[in-house]
């Protein structure tokens, strides 16, 4: 099996992502093994594995955006912001009676966009050095600052009333350090009742989807056909066709004349992945190289 490549695996809850990339680095054989964005340990979906030359293209895929399908639960507000968390407040009966539907769709419009959002206080945040989530167990109360984030799809799907809570199934497509968990924390704030999030369930990071993606048991039994280099590039970057020619000079770190797109583009022959290319005022430059001439 070739130890360059990728792998779209629909984690399983219960378990970090370090976990699956533990799993990962015993079924592939190599330590050379990370991923494009965390899940939580309740969260489920999609997180995208790259392994040997792959885990060099992991940042442009995490920094792509990102969909999910979750159920925000108004009425308790916990500390970790989920349903794993210890339960902060909880409304009265009367209160959640006093929410209509309007309310609530109105104050998750409002999130919908270009907004200041605070993330969750046991996120992977860094602090002075340590994660966030690590000083909120060790007892400090964390307050991370606002940061912009896009929301570009914010959809209500059902709206369901219990006894003691009002659930809403949501889906919701942002920008790479969006926290989904805040959105339930701040929307049953500004109705005063508290939110907190009962189920996460990613299914897309940028190009990647759930179809086809490895399951666990399958990830554990290497039940799998990776994903090449050069397929992952053309999922990601705007493909440049290049020649022999060209292939000779980037082996050797040399510019190429500028490329069409003025994004980051894939340099391809073959099929194959050579380089990855950024225009200067001058020249489309090598910003990385993956493969030497022959």
């Amino acid at each position: 099996m070739s130890i360059d490549g990728f792998l779209v695996v629909d984690k399983a809850p219960g378990m970090t992502s370090h976990d699956v990339v533990a799993i990962a680095r015993r079924a592939l054989g190599t330590k050379k093994v990370g991923h494009a964005g965390t899940l939580d340990p309740m969260a489920t979906g999609v997180l995208v594995l790259g392994f040997g030359i792959g885990t060099r293209l992991l940042q442009y895929i995490t920094d792509g955006d990102k969909s999910y399908a979750a159920t925000v639960v108004l009425g308790q507000s916990t500390v970790t912001d989920d349903a794993e968390g210890e339960v902060l407040t909880s409304a009265s009966a009367q209160e959640l009676s006093s929410i209509s539907d309007e309310m609530i769709r109105g104050e998750l419009a409002k999130m919908h966009g270009v907004i200041q959002q605070r993330p969750s206080s046991v996120s992977a945040v860094k602090v002075d050095g340590q994660r966030a989530h690590a000083r909120v167990r060790a007892g400090e109360d964390v307050q991370l600052p606002a940061r912009e984030v896009t929301i570009s799809q914010l959809d209500i799907l059902t709206i369901r009333r219990r006894e003691s809570s009002i659930e809403v199934d949501i889906e919701v497509t942002c920008s790479a350090g969006t926290f989904i968990r805040a959105i339930a924390r701040d929307c049953g704030h500004s109705l005063v009742v508290g939110g907190h999030l009962s189920a996460l369930r990613r299914t897309r990071v940028a190009s990647f989807t759930l179809n086809p993606s490895v399951t666990i048991d399958q990830l554990k039994s290497a039940e799998f056909e990776p994903l090449s280099i050069g397929e992952v590039a053309a999922l990601t970057f705007p493909i440049r066709n290049i020649s022999e020619e060209e292939v000779h000079e980037l082996s050797f770190g040399r510019t190429l004349v500028l490329s069409e797109s003025q994004e980051i583009t894939a340099a391809m022959a073959h099929g194959q992945l050579i380089a990855l290319l950024s225009n200067t005022d001058t020249h489309a430059k090598p910003i990385a190289v993956f493969a030497a001439a022959s």
